[in-house]
């Protein structure tokens, strides 16, 4: 104990031991040969401990085969794995990372044989999800030596490692740690002991609500994932993600998480509880929320739960013609879809001014795009060419759908409305491309409501395939099927959801903003940290903070509000961080100034 708790720092970490050679474990055995480390493997089956040397073996060779090491280096890293099913093997380490399944008796029973097996200097490393690492190294006879070091999985790819300190660990062992991080080439985050962590902190809060969206049937799994992919760009919707971490897994990880926050948002969802205890976890088990061709295949197969090929069925309405309200960035990229897609377009604001100056953004727009090699000089012209800028909402009378793309402001669009309905032709489709207002209420203010639905547009919306389909309880199901095959003509993707607060994206995005914002004032982990983690370890291309700047922290508040209003839980009210930046105009890149400075423009 003494030699962690002076100023001496320790000897290079270079016998590293790894307890459990599942995947994870198999995974940083693989990173540390490979980084020159001697290293023991440890795992009570023997099976288990020849399935690591082969998972070694074929990476390695594979590396040889692509080039990236020589057949030497390939030798040299097989022969500094040694696999052993017993824990003493373990005494001459520098280092033991623990990578066994996530339970604290597991785990403790691991601890209490290490600490008569090993020398007192030799760090103990969890490589729990979510457990209390304070919890752990209490159990331990020389608790400051015990740390997190939680790698992500594949563990060779992924380069983010976070480094967790209790209140016993000494700063010498997290020295040690994060040095050795560096030289595996990982990205190390120090983080305190608290549930989840950083990533898993803010991802397992994530997959539990979409979890419980689906419980709730509000929106296919099919739908969910696709949402979440296509509007935020993520590498896996949160159903698939849940099928690869493993429904039982996930479960134990989140009810680790609630047993600490008793946050209602880690209160595992009921359906991972049923999923868990009917052996339909996930990938591993062949079936979890989606079916797979085999038990550990990657491959989702056709099932019961399938969505069919020709969507709702039914006959639509015919639509020739399209009317754009607005003339800011959405209202000129919502144009300039239907317009690239061949439709007639009319693009009314309140002025003509405006309307030209929109179509003038279409034009600035479709020229980036022929620069770019993506459209012909003469395509662009002719697409412009269907684009008719108007300075009056009379314009629309003869048109078969009119979409809405104002400011977000409930009033004004319910005055819109208003005007769609004594204008518009009986039969055309109202639309309103609102991301968090409520669709009926624009419906309730017409003689037809049957013909109003919610198209949500992504920003921007010429890249963004995504479109969110807002069905209320009183539109008809001819306006559905015209909206879902008319996406298709326009080269966007459909997902059907519910008239309620968020839809599908900003209800489970929202909320994972919130509360990394809710570290940040916790003083948990700083703001690069928090978007460091979440980049590397969770796949996003963007940190939340970063998204948030870019959104708008107003906007931001605005929808957390309207989600905090319509389900009433603590959770989701808005972090008083988030409150305050906006009350003092701290509100992203639009202002030079939000979590972050930027340089005026």
């Amino acid at each position: 104990m003494a030699d962690l708790v002076s100023d001496t720092p320790l000897p290079l970490l270079q016998t590293i031991a790894v307890v459990g050679l599942g995947t994870m474990g198999t995974g940083i055995v693989e990173v540390l040969a490979r980084a020159g480390r001697e290293v023991i493997g440890i795992d009570i089956s023997e099976a288990q401990a020849a399935k690591a040397v082969a998972v070694l073996e074929f990476s390695t060779a594979r590396a040889v085969e692509r080039g990236r090491i020589t057949e030497p280096e390939c030798a040299d890293i097989l022969a500094r794995f040694h696999t052993h099913t017993d824990l003493r093997a373990a005494a001459d380490a520098d280092l033991v990372i623990e990578a066994l399944p996530e339970s604290y008796d597991t785990k403790h029973q691991a601890f209490r044989e290490l600490d008569t097996v090993v020398r007192p200097e030799t760090v103990l490393a969890t490589g729990t999800n979510a457990l209390s690492v304070t919890r752990l190294a209490a159990m331990s006879a020389r608790p400051e030596r015990v740390l997190g070091l939680r790698f992500f999985n594949p563990a060779p790819a992924m380069k983010l490692v976070e480094i967790v300190s209790s209140v016993l660990t000494a700063p010498q062992a997290v020295t040690a740690v994060t040095d050795l991080a560096v030289e595996l080439g990982k990205k190390p985050v120090a983080v305190g002991d608290r549930p989840g962590f950083v990533a898993g902190g803010l991802l397992f809060g994530y997959l539990n609500q979409a979890a419980a969206m689906y419980e709730a049937k509000y929106a296919s799994r099919e739908d969910i994932d696709a949402a979440m992919k296509l509007g935020c760009g993520l590498p896996m919707g949160p159903l698939a993600l849940l099928d690869l971490i493993g429904v039982d897994t996930a479960r134990a990880v989140l009810e680790a998480m609630y047993a600490e926050s008793h946050d209602r948002l880690h209160a595992p969802a009921p359906v991972l509880k049923h999923l868990s205890e009917a052996g339909l976890t996930g990938r591993k088990a062949g079936r979890g929320f989606y079916s797979y061709e085999a038990p550990g295949s990657a491959t989702v197969v056709p099932d019961i739960l399938t969505p069919l090929a020709d969507g709702p069925g039914g006959t639509g309405r015919t639509i020739r013609s399209v009317g754009v309200a607005g003339s800011g960035t959405m209202a000129a990229g919502v144009a300039e879809v239907f317009a690239t897609a061949g439709y007639q377009v009319v693009l009314a604001a309140r002025t003509e001014s405006k309307a030209q100056a929109a179509k003038a953004r279409v034009g600035t727009s479709l020229a980036r795009s022929v620069d770019r090699g993506r459209m012909t000089a003469q395509a662009a012209a002719g697409t412009l060419e269907l684009i008719v800028p108007a300075g009056s909402y009379d314009d629309f009378a003869d048109v078969d759908l009119v979409l809405e793309a104002v400011a977000e402001d409930l009033d004004v669009k319910q005055q819109l409305f208003g005007v769609f309905d004594k204008i518009c032709k009986p039969g055309a489709v109202l639309a309103t491309t609102t991301s968090s207002l409520p669709v009926i209420a624009c419906a309730r203010v017409t003689s037809r409501p049957q013909d109003v639905v919610g198209l949500h547009f992504f920003n921007p919306a010429p890249v963004m395939k995504l479109v969110e389909v807002i069905r209320t309880v009183l539109t008809a199901d001819d306006v559905h099927t015209t909206v879902r095959e008319l996406c298709g003509k326009i080269g966007k993707h459909p997902v059907d959801c519910g008239d309620r607060a968020g839809f599908i994206v900003n209800a489970l995005l929202f909320p994972y903003l919130n509360n990394a914002i809710k570290m940040v004032q916790e003083h948990y982990a700083s703001v690069d940290d928090i978007d460091t983690a979440m980049k590397l370890g969770g796949g996003y291309p963007m940190g939340p903070f970063e998204l948030l700047d870019v959104v708008g922290l107003d906007v931001s508040l605005a929808i957390e509000r309207g989600l905090h209003r319509e389900f009433r839980d603590p959770g989701l009210a808005p972090a008083p961080l988030l409150e305050n930046l906006v009350a003092a105009g701290c509100l992203g890149r639009k202002t030079g100034r939000g979590f972050r400075e930027y340089a005026h423009r």
